[in-house]
């Protein structure tokens, strides 16, 4: 299998003799759909960045589809929802420009968007079921459907890689189970790689392939179905001290 992410011995503090990653050790296959699970402060959004290449590791080696990942040359292809994404501001953004501003390029930031970008663009929000709302503000709509734009904007982009960062926050538990619903359909329609990052993971413990729980090292990497010395509270992540 190709790997889509490669993490060898890699640690990482923001501070000195603070570490918030130590010698992480971690393997992601092409078209694999990940859960990363943790406590708060556990490191998982720093692995997440580092994967990226958004910060580079104190030691150890971050490869990125088989280039080090702060030099990945498709950055354009990777769809990445920090932690809870907004529309910005207090203008009327909508839905098809939220999802348009997924085609912009470092080579084309203005101008008429072409017939392909417009059809991608249509295309990604009919995936995640928006196509009623498109034209509404994005501030109107519920906080599961922001995330839907948001992920949409994302696939607009025909990413490679899609890494979402606490995408349930503030989100109801039915709109949670139907987040997980539609990644598991977009990972099953498109074969595109998933990491879903949260502190909770019971919404998609039954779409993902594995689990890899962070607690400043990798404590557990496997099947969610055989997580030793673990608990849901529910769906909350606890490892046993």
């Amino acid at each position: 299998m190709s790997l889509a992410v490669e993490l060898e011995s890699v640690s990482f503090g923001y501070r000195p003799g603070h570490p918030v990653l130590e010698d992480v050790d971690l393997r992601l296959g092409e078209g694999e759909f990940v859960a990363v699970a943790g406590p708060n402060g556990g490191g998982k959004t720093t692995l997440v960045r580092i994967l990226l290449g958004l910060e580079r590791p104190a030691s150890g080696t971050a490869l990125l589809f088989g280039e080090p990942a702060h030099r990945y040359s498709g950055r354009r292809a990777l769809g990445y929802l920090a932690q809870r994404s907004t529309a910005g501001g207090d203008a009327p953004t909508t839905v098809r420009e939220i999802v348009a501003a997924g085609r912009v390029t470092g080579r084309r930031v203005v101008g008429r968007p072409s017939r392909e970008d417009a059809g991608l663009v249509t295309e990604a929000i009919e995936r995640v079921g928006l196509a009623a709302v498109s034209e509404a503000s994005v501030r109107t709509l519920s906080g599961g459907m922001q995330q839907r734009a948001f992920i949409a904007k994302a696939l607009a982009a025909q990413p490679s890689l899609l890494v979402l960062d606490e995408p349930t926050t503030g989100v109801d538990a039915e709109s949670q189970e139907s987040l997980a619903e539609l990644l598991a359909d977009l990972h099953g329609e498109l074969g595109v790689t998933i990491v879903y990052v949260s502190h909770e993971f019971g919404a998609v413990e039954q779409h993902v392939e594995r689990i890899v729980l962070v607690r400043r090292s990798i404590v557990f990497d496997g099947s969610p179905h055989d997580l030793p010395g673990i608990w849901h509270d529910p769906g909350h992540v606890h490892v046993r001290e």
